[in-house]
C-alpha cells in the first residue's frame, strides 16, 4: 500500500531521520509526542522505549512541562559571563586607546580594573568578542618599498669608493633597520577594527 504508514512505522521513521548521539539536541515533534502521552497517562519508562530514548530523557522533559507548562527551552542556562557589557565596553576603550599594549599588559590592567582573576585567554575572548583584532607589530623603523630602493641606489652609486673615503665620512644615523621579518621578539599587539 503506497501513500499508507501506521503509526509504527511514522515513529521509526521519525526516528530515523534525526540521528540522536549523546548531548544532541531533541526535536520539538519528540517533544510533543512525549507529552502527548504523558498527558493520556503513559508511564515513562513506557514512553522512553517506544521511543527509543533514555528515561532521564524522558523524565527531564516532562518535569520541564510540568513546571512551565510548555515545551520550549528555558533561557538562561549557560554559564554567566566574567565580563558583562559595561566591562566590555571599558576594555575596548582601555585597548584603543593604549593601542600597543601587550595582551599580558591589558590583562595585569584589567585584573587591577575589574577587581577580578582573569586570564590571558578570557582577556583574549573579550577582545575578539569586542570586534578587535590581534596583530605582532613588526619591529621599527619599517622600510617601504621606496625607501629600500633609495638606500640601494645611494649604495650604488657609492660603490667604486675606497676604505679610505669610507673612513672620512661621517654617519649620523645610529638606527637599527631590519629588513627581513621573521619571529621578532615581544608580542606587540595592535588592534584595528
Amino acid at each position: 500500500m503506497e501513500g499508507y504508514m501506521s503509526g509504527k512505522d511514522i515513529r521509526e521513521s521519525c526516528l530515523s531521520e534525526v540521528k540522536m548521539g549523546r548531548g544532541s539536541p531533541i526535536p520539538p515533534m519528540l517533544w510533543r509526542k512525549i507529552v502527548e502521552q504523558y498527558q493520556k497517562g503513559v508511564s515513562q519508562r513506557k514512553i522512553a522505549k517506544s521511543l527509543k530514548l533514555s528515561s532521564s530523557t524522558v523524565h527531564n522533559i516532562i518535569q520541564r512541562f510540568r513546571e512551565s507548562g510548555t515545551i520550549s527551552v528555558r533561557k538562561g542556562q549557560r554559564r554567566k559571563t566574567i565580563l558583562d557589557a559595561t566591562d566590555l565596553r571599558a576594555l575596548r576603550w582601555h585597548c584603543i586607546t593604549y593601542r600597543n599594549a601587550t595582551v599580558m599588559e591589558i590583562t595585569t590592567w584589567a585584573q587591577e580594573y575589574f577587581q577580578k582573576t582573569l586570564s590571558v585567554n578570557t582577556i583574549r575572548r573579550a577582545i575578539r568578542h569586542c570586534q578587535l583584532k590581534l596583530y605582532r607589530s613588526k619591529k621599527k623603523p619599517y622600510l617601504n618599498m621606496i625607501q629600500k630602493c633609495k638606500h640601494f641606489l645611494w649604495a650604488k652609486a657609492h660603490l667604486k669608493l675606497t676604505v679610505a673615503k669610507w673612513k672620512t665620512v661621517l654617519w649620523s644615523d645610529k638606527s637599527k633597520f631590519e629588513v627581513l621579518f621573521g619571529k621578532l621578539g615581544r608580542k606587540t599587539l595592535h588592534f584595528t577594527t
